[in-house]
């Protein structure tokens, strides 16, 4: 994917062909790969037009650089465009990878709608809130965890007592249905049918066995979601 800070100077972010192309290239080399199996634009380009950061990723794809061209990031309007215009090149947007969480919810306000209507799958990233909806914080910031490295995104402001308090509850509802609450946070956003997977961003082999270990819980009762629903927007 592509669309943060590759280089100093002009063209060295955002979604030009010049950035996308340079920047697939060069991602290619580091790898020592012929191509990649779903080239992204992380992020619209607010100074580049859609069209142009669009046959951007056409040309990847039809010169073999990547498989399947998707988007991430993206407003519902803006993923509309970007789909329709990607479905005219002939090089259909094949995923959308959005961030999504019990505490970062903006998927919901239209866009989840937009993908399933344009059948554009949904790989969501950043299900536990950098670490947040975990057992992780519940006794405080532990040394080496991302809330206490200055150049993380999940910085110690954003553990306030509300949102531990919340995790707290959210946690008991866990242990009763067996799980860890990390488990359930997983859980929680694979509820809605139209989110296609998530990425885990596993460091440790347990936590991918923790993962894999949701298969078993993967649903619901209507008591469950009405509750956390409650903790949620309290």
């Amino acid at each position: 994917k592509a669309g943060y800070d590759m280089w100093p100077g002009p063209y060295g972010e955002w979604g030009s062909r010049k950035y996308l192309i340079a920047s697939c290239n060069q991602s290619l080399k580091r790898m020592g790969l012929d191509y990649v199996d779903i080239f992204y634009s992380h992020r619209p380009d607010p100074n580049t037009p859609l069209e142009e950061t669009m046959i951007a990723l056409d040309q990847i794809v039809r010169s073999g650089k990547a498989l399947y061209a998707g988007i991430s990031s993206y407003d519902p309007e803006q993923s509309q465009k970007a789909i329709t215009i990607l479905k005219e090149l002939g090089t259909p947007c094949l995923v959308h990878q959005p961030s999504y969480s019990m505490f970062n919810r903006w998927v919901e306000d239209g866009l989840l709608d937009v993908l399933a209507q344009n059948g554009v799958g949904s790989v969501v990233f950043s299900p536990l809130f950098q670490g947040l909806l975990t057992n992780k914080y519940l006794s405080g910031i532990p040394e080496g965890s991302r809330a206490s490295k200055a150049d993380s995104y999940l910085q110690s402001s954003d553990i306030t007592p509300e949102k531990i308090d919340k995790v707290k509850r959210l946690n008991e509802i866990a242990e009763s249905r067996g799980q860890k609450m990390a488990q359930m946070a997983l859980s929680w956003v694979l509820r809605d049918k139209r989110v296609t997977s998530v990425i885990i961003g596993a460091s440790k082999v347990s936590q991918i066995e923790d993962a894999v270990g949701i298969l078993d819980k993967m649903e619901f009762t209507s008591e469950e979601l009405h509750t956390i629903e409650g903790i949620l927007k309290a």
